[in-house]
């Protein structure tokens, strides 16, 4: 049984850009598993002025009905703000409801694993990724969690910008939306600060 921990994620992130002309890009993957959550969950967001994006509360019930505390206050997030300024969004959320760095999962389109593949991790760099760059300056720190979502690469670093910001095809788009299916899987776990759970759940093969 799963229960909310006071050390577990407290807000789920998502990246991507604002609008209809972004959405349906690989760039908007992050914003493509909270449609997906939202969908799942029965949760509801609405524009926040002041938190530049779409937010809301996770419905823990329908997510986890096992938990002791289906009241606690797990917030999703979308900024509005353009990928490369994502750090403005999250840290209005962050600062608003007193929310740590290691309570924060950024959920991100992924150029170095292929579609397919998902990865959970904690700190590291933001490999060339703006949305990642822009909240760890925003944050003061590295130390969120990020879930990786892969999309592949064009195979020339100058074609990385074009290829962001162009659907995926259509097997490649499945395998997305597959492992956006198995990462929501594992949310009760990150709710409960079982990460090494999460992570073997999530990075082993079926």
């Amino acid at each position: 049984m799963s229960t909310i921990n006071v050390n577990g994620i407290k807000l789920l992130v998502g990246l991507g850009n604002p609008g209809e002309k972004y959405a349906n890009t690989r760039h908007n993957a992050g914003f493509w598993w909270v449609d997906q959550l939202v969908a799942g969950t029965s949760s509801r967001l609405a524009l926040e002025a002041k938190f530049y994006g779409v937010a809301g509360k996770l419905n823990c019930a329908s997510l986890n009905p096992n938990s002791l505390d289906l009241g606690a206050e797990i917030w999703l997030l979308k900024p509005t703000t353009f990928m490369n300024a994502s750090g403005k969004s999250v840290a209005a959320v962050a600062n608003y409801y007193k929310i740590l760095p290691e309570q924060i999962m950024v959920i991100h389109d992924e150029l170095d694993l292929a579609p397919g593949n998902v990865k959970l991790k904690k700190g590291g760099g933001h490999g060339g990724h703006n949305g990642l760059k822009d909240i760890a300056a925003a944050l003061g720190t590295k130390e969120f969690w990020r879930l990786r979502l892969g999309i592949g690469h064009p195979g020339d670093r100058n074609e990385v910008i074009n290829y962001v910001l162009k659907a995926a095809l259509k097997d490649e788009q499945t395998l997305i939306n597959s492992c956006i299916d198995d990462s929501i899987n594992i949310v009760p776990q990150l709710l409960s600060a079982d990460f090494e759970s999460a992570m073997l759940k999530l990075h082993t093969k079926k």
